[in-house]
């Protein structure tokens, strides 16, 4: 592979996995309210905020990092208090003890209006206007819009003063500069890349599995990465595959429960990038694979898992743990020696097992979801690696792989739509 396309490779990793402190849909409204903060250039009376369907469905049952709370108002709140907005994803990690309690007399203020937008440009879309009136009566605005992906601002503005507008075709030059990617151009940049050149992605495992011991020594969400550590061994029994359901069901714990850490995600996705390497990392510890080994590994899975996010977006009807656990299925087949026939295998069992798994909004029994995707990549990987492989004969199988995934990501894009409105729907109105 040449350098020049490894290098636009490269670039496109580093865009996708990032630190985030906290689910990265309230995250990314308290980014968003943080720079129509900084515009306004004062703390602001009230706060207008417009969402599309699917940020409200993953910010409404979520715990907040170090606040104890769940849902929006927290987050918004503290965007507006302590929001550094050149902290990205990570927007929140100052939050303090006077922070929140400000916080809580911010939202009981009545300081906060939101809403929901039926029709946007983008799933992933938030508007807010940060307002302060002036003693002429007048007031002043700034504005903040990010749509497309949670970090991407799409217009800033300062009462009727455009600061920035993004403008028609690419979003930006990192946006201009995206590939389209293939199975085998994955396959080939992970197994062929020289070392130096991909060996940032370790700092995913280190940073994801502090966020498993942070859960495994406490007490985040519903446990269920302790509960399995603590009760589930002789079911389990001391092996990998415990080892594997443990470990990424904890980091999920910690982060869905609002502990005041960073993982490394995914695709804009905390829970994705958690499921994309710990089950790697896990494996490779306990198979004692070499550096080398482990780290091609963690890159076929996180940017496998990335080809996958191109054609499905951003957020979908379809749980993330879908994509990812595939994508670390492909990891666990590389590291028992599989090849690229194998992979392609063990992701078209995937396709056939997890299929149509919906996304009803981020929580803390995504932990059971999780551990649901990962299991089924060790037994996917497994299948593989003993030459087994659903056919195209089977469901939405197809023999092409890239087909295969294809197929996977208009089920989750367009024919999930309804669903996604109807799921909205249930949990508005609980």
């Amino acid at each position: 592979m040449e350098k020049e396309t490894r290098d636009r490779i490269i670039r496109m990793i580093k865009r996708e996995v990032v630190p985030a402190m906290g689910c990265t849909e309230p995250v990314a409204v308290a980014l968003c309210v943080a720079k129509a903060v900084e515009t306004l250039g004062e703390l602001p009376d009230f706060i207008e905020l417009g969402l599309s369907g699917n940020i409200i469905k993953n910010a409404m049952g979520v715990g907040i990092p170090g606040t104890g709370m769940i849902g929006l108002p927290i987050a918004v709140a503290l965007g507006a208090l302590i929001g550094k907005s050149e902290y990205g994803l990570e927007v929140l990690k100052d939050v303090s003890p006077q922070a929140l309690e400000e916080g809580r007399r911010f939202i009981n203020d009545g300081r906060i209006r939101i809403s929901h937008l039926p029709c946007t440009p983008s799933n992933l879309h938030i508007e807010v206007v940060a307002r302060k009136m002036r003693e002429d009566g007048e007031e002043d605005k700034g504005e903040a819009v990010i749509s497309g992906s949670h970090t991407n601002f799409i217009l800033i503005r300062k009462n009727d003063h455009i600061l920035y507008k993004e403008e028609e075709g690419c979003a930006s030059t990192d946006e201009c500069d995206e590939m389209e990617l293939s199975m085998e151009a994955v396959y080939r940049f992970a197994t062929e890349a020289p070392l130096e050149e991909i060996e940032f992605i370790l700092e995913a495992g280190r940073i994801n599995k502090a966020a498993a011991d942070t859960a495994l020594s406490g007490d985040y969400g519903h446990s269920l990465g302790s509960t399995i550590r603590r009760h589930g061994r002789h079911l389990f029994g001391d092996t990998p595959l415990e080892h594997i359901i443990c470990l990424t069901s904890a980091a999920c714990d910690a982060r869905m429960g609002g502990a005041p850490i960073s993982v490394m995600s995914n695709s804009g996705s905390g829970n994705q990038g958690i499921t994309c390497t710990l089950p790697v990392i896990s494996y490779a510890e306990d198979m004692e694979a070499d550096e080398e080994s482990t780290t091609r590994a963690l890159i076929l899975s996180h940017l496998t898992s990335i080809y996958i996010k191109q054609s499905l977006g951003r957020l979908s009807a379809l749980c993330g743990c879908v994509v990812a656990s595939t994508g670390a299925s492909a990891g666990l087949v590389y590291l028992m020696g599989g090849d690229f026939a194998r992979i392609c295998a063990a992701i078209k069992n995937m396709v056939a097992n997890l299929t149509g798994m919906i996304c009803d909004g981020a929580k803390p029994a995504c932990a059971m979801k999780i551990s649901s995707g990962v299991s089924t990549a060790v037994m996917s990987a497994m299948m593989a690696m003993n030459g087994k492989c659903v056919t195209e004969a089977e469901g939405i199988v197809a023999a092409d792989i890239d087909r295969t995934i294809r197929n996977l990501t208009m089920i989750g894009r367009d024919a999930m739509q309804e669903t996604d409105r109807l799921v909205l729907k249930i949990m508005v109105e609980k």
